[in-house]
């Protein structure tokens, strides 16, 4: 069965460019809250050593507070800031 759509419903039904037949790529949301890097909110010296010190803290606490890896804590936890604020 052929459609009985006709070429001015069709052109309603999709936007195009000039009238030209090439779709028109949606405009991106300003909303995104996908993160890119560079992006994101700028984090002072003392924030990132914060969240740095905070999230060593809860490695020891996953680990037991075990001695001896204070510092394989601080280096990941370091890593793991710095990855996630960019």
């Amino acid at each position: 069965m052929q459609s009985t759509q006709t070429r001015s419903q069709k052109a309603k039904a999709t936007s195009t460019v000039a009238g030209r037949g090439v779709p028109v790529a949606a405009k991106p949301r300003k909303g995104n809250s996908e993160a890119r890097p560079g992006s994101g909110p700028s984090v002072s010296a003392q924030e990132r050593e914060l969240l740095v010190a905070r999230a060593a803290y809860f490695r020891a606490e996953k680990r037991g507070f075990a001695p001896g890896g204070e510092l394989q804590d601080w280096v990941e936890a370091e890593a793991e800031v710095l990855r996630l604020i960019g």
